[in-house]
């Protein structure tokens, strides 16, 4: 009798245990890209989490990288069931990855190059052997950024590399570098001492900003997903974050966009490939 109790409580036990094992994963797993601190995403993006946990009836976690190329990696690595990316990885994870392009947001997504106000850059030249800032060399804003560099011949230049957008403005203001790359979207959230302080000298074409893309292995679910993302938009919740990010909302992709982020991908590729 003793034995056959015991055993039962073993069952029970490894029945327990893998109930646990099951329910931990069976957790929808989303990645932002790094364009902030890990802290900023892990609170921008709550109340999607929420939101996304009561209409897919699972746990959700959000999730980041240290910067984008190791962002980059862990979604080729398929880690992610839904990926927020801009469009640059977006194309990649799309192409080399069979990643699902949902939706993206109606604001434009530009990048811009930033100084003090009282700066003394006049010309892309007055640049030359100076500290510029960016984020890691896969991000769109750095790619963009080192690209209009060598468009304007800026010589002897030391470009470091920093983990966090938020901290890009605050090195420039404390005179630790004479520019800095951020995205747009980065520099309108920024508290308006700090924008008023601030001058953009250089802005980018618009391009295809932060997109959501489902993992190829929840396809199944592509429905369901696309439609808890538009219902999100249209809750209290989603119009506030929608308005404090200055996001606008969400629309469908158009035609082409991504196709048109092809350039940016190939050389993403190469950076990922460490070449």
């Amino acid at each position: 009798m003793l034995a056959r109790k015991i055993f039962g409580l073993l069952l029970l036990s490894a029945s327990l245990f893998a109930s646990v094992a099951h329910a931990q994963g069976s957790s929808f797993k989303i990645g932002i890209a790094p364009h902030t601190s890990a802290r900023v995403i892990l609170e921008m993006y709550q109340p999607l989490r929420l939101h996304l946990e009561r209409t897919l009836g699972q746990p959700v976690d959000i999730q980041t990288a240290p910067d984008f190329t190791e962002f980059g990696r862990r979604a080729l690595n398929q880690e992610y069931d839904l990926a927020i990316t801009t469009g640059h990885q977006a194309r990649l994870f799309q192409t080399d990855a069979g990643y699902l392009p949902l939706v993206t947001y109606k604001a434009e997504f530009k990048a811009v190059a930033l100084v003090t106000k009282d700066s003394k850059y006049r010309k892309p030249s007055d640049l030359n052997g100076a500290t510029v800032l960016a984020l890691s060399p896969s991000s769109l804003v750095s790619m963009w950024g080192v690209r209009w560099l060598k468009n304007n011949n800026i010589k002897e230049l030391t470009v470091r590399y920093v983990s966090a957008a938020d901290s890009v403005s605050r090195q420039v203001l404390a005179g630790d570098a004479a520019l800095a790359f951020t995205s747009l979207a980065n520099f309108q959230k920024l508290p308006a001492e700090q924008q008023d302080a601030l001058r953009i000298v250089a802005e980018s074409e618009a391009m295809a900003g932060r997109v959501y893309l489902l993992n190829k292995r929840q396809s199944s679910q592509q429905a369901k997903v696309d439609a808890a993302l538009w219902s999100f938009a249209a809750s209290d919740e989603g119009r506030k974050y929608l308005e404090q990010n200055k996001l606008e909302g969400y629309r469908k992709l158009r035609p082409k966009e991504l196709e048109a982020m092809e350039p940016y991908a190939a050389e993403t590729r190469q950076i990922l490939k460490g070449k």
